[in-house]
Protein backbone atom coordinates (compact mmCIF):
# COMPACT_ATOMS: atom_id res chain seq x y z
CA UNK A 1 0.00 0.00 0.00
CA UNK A 2 1.57 3.69 -1.14
CA UNK A 3 2.34 5.46 1.75
CA UNK A 4 1.73 9.16 -0.61
CA UNK A 5 -0.94 9.26 -3.12
CA UNK A 6 -1.39 11.22 -6.52
CA UNK A 7 -3.07 14.49 -5.26
CA UNK A 8 -6.68 15.08 -6.87
CA UNK A 9 -8.20 17.34 -7.60
CA UNK A 10 -10.28 19.16 -4.43
CA UNK A 11 -14.05 19.29 -3.83
CA UNK A 12 -15.99 21.91 -5.29
CA UNK A 13 -15.97 25.23 -3.39
CA UNK A 14 -18.96 25.29 -1.89
CA UNK A 15 -21.67 27.96 -3.16
CA UNK A 16 -22.42 31.17 -0.38
CA UNK A 17 -25.63 30.60 1.36
CA UNK A 18 -26.49 34.40 0.95
CA UNK A 19 -26.26 34.07 -3.12
CA UNK A 20 -29.58 33.04 -4.93
CA UNK A 21 -29.15 29.46 -6.81
CA UNK A 22 -29.68 28.16 -10.01
CA UNK A 23 -31.05 24.46 -9.70
CA UNK A 24 -29.08 23.48 -13.06
CA UNK A 25 -25.69 24.95 -11.50
CA UNK A 26 -25.64 23.99 -8.17
CA UNK A 27 -23.77 21.71 -6.99
CA UNK A 28 -25.56 18.09 -6.12
CA UNK A 29 -24.01 15.30 -3.27
CA UNK A 30 -25.33 11.81 -2.60
CA UNK A 31 -25.05 11.51 0.90
CA UNK A 32 -25.09 7.63 2.45
CA UNK A 33 -25.89 7.70 6.10
CA UNK A 34 -25.65 4.14 7.95
CA UNK A 35 -28.65 2.85 10.05
CA UNK A 36 -25.94 2.05 13.09
CA UNK A 37 -25.39 5.78 13.79
CA UNK A 38 -29.15 6.59 14.18
CA UNK A 39 -29.92 4.15 16.81
CA UNK A 40 -26.58 5.51 18.75
CA UNK A 41 -24.65 2.18 18.64
CA UNK A 42 -27.91 0.35 19.86
CA UNK A 43 -30.84 -1.59 18.30
CA UNK A 44 -33.70 0.78 17.25
CA UNK A 45 -33.92 4.41 16.78
CA UNK A 46 -32.74 7.42 18.94
CA UNK A 47 -34.73 10.39 18.52
CA UNK A 48 -32.24 12.91 19.61
CA UNK A 49 -29.27 11.40 17.38
CA UNK A 50 -31.85 11.57 14.36
CA UNK A 51 -32.63 15.26 15.11
CA UNK A 52 -29.02 16.11 14.88
CA UNK A 53 -28.17 14.36 11.77
CA UNK A 54 -31.73 16.35 10.34
CA UNK A 55 -30.35 19.58 11.56
CA UNK A 56 -26.74 18.78 9.94
CA UNK A 57 -28.52 18.11 6.55
CA UNK A 58 -30.61 20.76 6.35
CA UNK A 59 -27.76 23.25 7.53
CA UNK A 60 -25.89 21.98 4.62
CA UNK A 61 -28.83 22.22 2.42
CA UNK A 62 -29.46 25.87 3.06
CA UNK A 63 -25.84 26.75 2.22
CA UNK A 64 -26.85 25.78 -1.34
CA UNK A 65 -26.46 22.51 -2.17
CA UNK A 66 -28.71 19.55 -3.75
CA UNK A 67 -28.86 16.29 -1.12
CA UNK A 68 -29.89 13.08 -1.64
CA UNK A 69 -29.93 10.94 1.01
CA UNK A 70 -29.29 6.74 0.77
CA UNK A 71 -30.13 4.77 4.16
CA UNK A 72 -29.34 2.07 5.80
CA UNK A 73 -31.03 -0.23 7.87
CA UNK A 74 -28.16 -1.91 10.49
CA UNK A 75 -29.77 -0.37 13.85
CA UNK A 76 -32.85 -2.54 12.61
CA UNK A 77 -31.90 -6.00 11.25
CA UNK A 78 -28.73 -6.78 8.70
CA UNK A 79 -28.50 -9.31 6.36
CA UNK A 80 -25.79 -11.07 6.39
CA UNK A 81 -25.52 -11.37 10.12
CA UNK A 82 -28.80 -13.21 10.04
CA UNK A 83 -27.65 -15.31 6.71
CA UNK A 84 -24.61 -16.73 9.61
CA UNK A 85 -27.34 -17.52 11.94
CA UNK A 86 -28.88 -20.11 9.25
CA UNK A 87 -31.81 -17.78 7.81
CA UNK A 88 -32.21 -17.09 4.04
CA UNK A 89 -29.86 -14.53 2.91
CA UNK A 90 -32.77 -13.24 0.37
CA UNK A 91 -35.14 -13.07 2.94
CA UNK A 92 -32.92 -11.79 5.31
CA UNK A 93 -31.52 -8.75 3.22
CA UNK A 94 -35.57 -8.22 1.96
CA UNK A 95 -36.03 -7.60 5.76
CA UNK A 96 -33.20 -5.27 6.27
CA UNK A 97 -34.68 -3.49 3.08
CA UNK A 98 -37.56 -2.89 5.22
CA UNK A 99 -35.53 -1.43 8.18
CA UNK A 100 -34.10 0.89 5.91
CA UNK A 101 -37.80 2.49 5.18
CA UNK A 102 -38.13 3.06 8.95
CA UNK A 103 -35.15 4.80 9.24
CA UNK A 104 -36.04 7.12 6.22
CA UNK A 105 -39.60 8.26 7.49
CA UNK A 106 -37.41 9.35 11.06
CA UNK A 107 -35.34 11.30 8.79
CA UNK A 108 -38.11 12.22 6.95
CA UNK A 109 -39.63 13.68 10.00
CA UNK A 110 -37.16 15.42 11.45
CA UNK A 111 -36.54 17.08 7.95
CA UNK A 112 -39.56 18.15 7.94
CA UNK A 113 -39.30 19.68 11.56
CA UNK A 114 -36.45 22.00 10.12
CA UNK A 115 -38.20 23.38 7.54
CA UNK A 116 -36.78 21.41 4.93
CA UNK A 117 -39.20 19.82 2.28
CA UNK A 118 -38.36 15.99 1.60
CA UNK A 119 -39.37 13.06 -0.56
CA UNK A 120 -39.09 9.39 -0.02
CA UNK A 121 -38.37 7.10 -2.65
CA UNK A 122 -38.13 3.54 -2.60
CA UNK A 123 -37.04 0.36 -4.26
CA UNK A 124 -39.61 -1.78 -3.05
CA UNK A 125 -43.28 0.12 -4.08
CA UNK A 126 -45.19 1.02 -0.90
CA UNK A 127 -47.31 3.62 -1.71
CA UNK A 128 -48.98 4.74 1.36
CA UNK A 129 -45.62 6.00 2.46
CA UNK A 130 -43.30 6.50 -0.02
CA UNK A 131 -42.83 7.32 -4.12
CA UNK A 132 -41.38 4.56 -6.11
CA UNK A 133 -37.74 4.92 -7.04
CA UNK A 134 -37.70 7.25 -10.04
CA UNK A 135 -34.55 8.65 -10.84
CA UNK A 136 -35.92 11.32 -13.14
CA UNK A 137 -38.48 12.29 -10.75
CA UNK A 138 -35.72 12.41 -7.68
CA UNK A 139 -33.68 15.03 -10.40
CA UNK A 140 -36.56 16.67 -10.37
CA UNK A 141 -37.24 17.11 -6.43
CA UNK A 142 -33.35 18.22 -6.19
CA UNK A 143 -33.51 20.88 -8.71
CA UNK A 144 -36.93 22.04 -6.15
CA UNK A 145 -34.83 22.44 -3.29
CA UNK A 146 -35.90 19.20 -1.61
CA UNK A 147 -34.24 16.84 0.03
CA UNK A 148 -34.79 13.11 -1.61
CA UNK A 149 -34.23 10.05 0.77
CA UNK A 150 -33.86 6.64 -0.93
CA UNK A 151 -34.73 3.37 0.72
CA UNK A 152 -34.84 -0.63 0.27
CA UNK A 153 -31.48 -0.20 -0.91
CA UNK A 154 -31.73 -1.57 -4.39
CA UNK A 155 -34.62 -3.63 -4.29
CA UNK A 156 -33.07 -6.79 -5.09
CA UNK A 157 -30.54 -9.32 -2.02
CA UNK A 158 -26.58 -8.95 -2.03
CA UNK A 159 -26.78 -5.47 -2.53
CA UNK A 160 -25.00 -3.28 0.17
CA UNK A 161 -26.30 0.10 0.61
CA UNK A 162 -22.65 1.45 -0.34
CA UNK A 163 -23.10 -0.10 -3.33
CA UNK A 164 -26.47 1.40 -3.80
CA UNK A 165 -25.07 4.61 -2.68
CA UNK A 166 -22.64 4.65 -5.69
CA UNK A 167 -25.20 3.84 -8.23
CA UNK A 168 -27.95 6.18 -7.11
CA UNK A 169 -25.29 8.82 -7.42
CA UNK A 170 -24.58 8.05 -10.75
CA UNK A 171 -28.29 7.71 -11.71
CA UNK A 172 -29.28 11.56 -10.58
CA UNK A 173 -25.79 12.88 -11.84
CA UNK A 174 -24.07 13.88 -8.24
CA UNK A 175 -20.89 15.60 -8.24
CA UNK A 176 -19.74 13.59 -5.37
CA UNK A 177 -20.63 10.75 -2.84
CA UNK A 178 -20.08 11.22 0.54
CA UNK A 179 -19.83 7.81 2.57
CA UNK A 180 -20.23 8.90 6.28
CA UNK A 181 -19.08 6.01 8.73
CA UNK A 182 -19.98 4.88 12.19
CA UNK A 183 -16.63 4.57 14.54
CA UNK A 184 -14.17 5.71 11.70
CA UNK A 185 -13.55 8.83 10.50
CA UNK A 186 -11.46 8.27 7.07
CA UNK A 187 -9.87 5.01 5.09
CA UNK A 188 -6.92 3.79 6.52
CA UNK A 189 -4.04 1.68 6.05
CA UNK A 190 -5.80 -0.75 8.59
CA UNK A 191 -8.67 -1.32 10.52
CA UNK A 192 -7.71 1.02 13.25
CA UNK A 193 -9.93 -0.88 15.94
CA UNK A 194 -7.59 -3.77 16.06
CA UNK A 195 -4.25 -2.05 14.66
CA UNK A 196 -2.34 0.77 16.36
CA UNK A 197 -0.27 1.11 13.85
CA UNK A 198 -2.81 1.92 11.19
CA UNK A 199 -2.51 5.39 9.69
CA UNK A 200 -4.74 7.45 8.11
CA UNK A 201 -4.83 8.37 4.55
CA UNK A 202 -6.58 11.87 3.79
CA UNK A 203 -6.28 10.98 -0.40
CA UNK A 204 -5.88 7.94 -2.48
CA UNK A 205 -6.98 6.54 -5.48
CA UNK A 206 -9.80 4.01 -6.09
CA UNK A 207 -7.29 1.52 -7.31
CA UNK A 208 -5.17 2.02 -4.14
CA UNK A 209 -8.25 1.15 -2.30
CA UNK A 210 -9.14 -2.13 -4.39
CA UNK A 211 -5.51 -3.06 -4.25
CA UNK A 212 -4.78 -2.78 -0.22
CA UNK A 213 -7.79 -4.65 0.26
CA UNK A 214 -9.48 -1.46 2.16
CA UNK A 215 -12.85 -2.61 3.13
CA UNK A 216 -14.35 0.56 5.01
CA UNK A 217 -16.40 0.62 1.78
CA UNK A 218 -17.49 -2.10 -0.58
CA UNK A 219 -15.48 -2.92 -3.68
CA UNK A 220 -18.30 -3.31 -5.46
CA UNK A 221 -18.96 0.81 -5.01
CA UNK A 222 -15.27 1.46 -4.95
CA UNK A 223 -15.60 0.34 -8.50
CA UNK A 224 -18.38 1.59 -9.64
CA UNK A 225 -16.91 5.12 -8.89
CA UNK A 226 -13.53 4.75 -10.32
CA UNK A 227 -14.95 3.03 -13.58
CA UNK A 228 -17.47 6.62 -13.70
CA UNK A 229 -15.26 8.77 -12.05
CA UNK A 230 -17.06 10.24 -9.62
CA UNK A 231 -15.23 11.01 -6.54
CA UNK A 232 -15.90 9.63 -3.28
CA UNK A 233 -15.92 10.94 0.70
CA UNK A 234 -15.22 8.98 3.16
CA UNK A 235 -15.76 10.54 6.72
CA UNK A 236 -16.72 9.98 10.06
CA UNK A 237 -20.47 10.80 11.18
CA UNK A 238 -19.58 11.69 14.51
CA UNK A 239 -17.23 14.94 14.15
CA UNK A 240 -18.72 17.89 15.17
CA UNK A 241 -20.58 19.32 12.49
CA UNK A 242 -18.95 16.59 10.12
CA UNK A 243 -22.44 15.94 7.98
CA UNK A 244 -22.83 19.91 7.25
CA UNK A 245 -19.11 19.95 6.68
CA UNK A 246 -19.18 17.35 3.80
CA UNK A 247 -21.93 18.54 2.57
CA UNK A 248 -20.70 22.07 2.00
CA UNK A 249 -17.54 20.25 0.44
CA UNK A 250 -14.61 20.69 3.24
CA UNK A 251 -11.97 18.83 3.29
CA UNK A 252 -12.83 16.16 5.74
CA UNK A 253 -12.10 12.41 5.91
CA UNK A 254 -10.36 11.12 3.01
CA UNK A 255 -11.15 11.71 -0.17
CA UNK A 256 -10.87 8.91 -2.79
CA UNK A 257 -10.95 10.04 -6.36
CA UNK A 258 -10.06 8.14 -10.05
CA UNK A 259 -6.37 9.93 -9.91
Amino acid sequence: MPTAAPSPATLPTPTSPSVEHDPHTQRRVLLKLSGEAFGGGKVGLDPDVVRGIARQIAAGQRAGVQVAVVMGGGNFFRGVEMQQRGMERARADYMGMLGTVMNCLALQDFLEKEGVDTRVQTAITMGQVAEPYIPRRAIRHLEKGRVVIFGAGAGMPYFSTDTVSAQRALEIKCDNVLMSKHGVDGVYTADPRTDEDAVKLDELTFTEALTGNLRVVDAAAFSLCMDNDLPMLVFGIDGEDAITRAIRGERIGTLVTSG
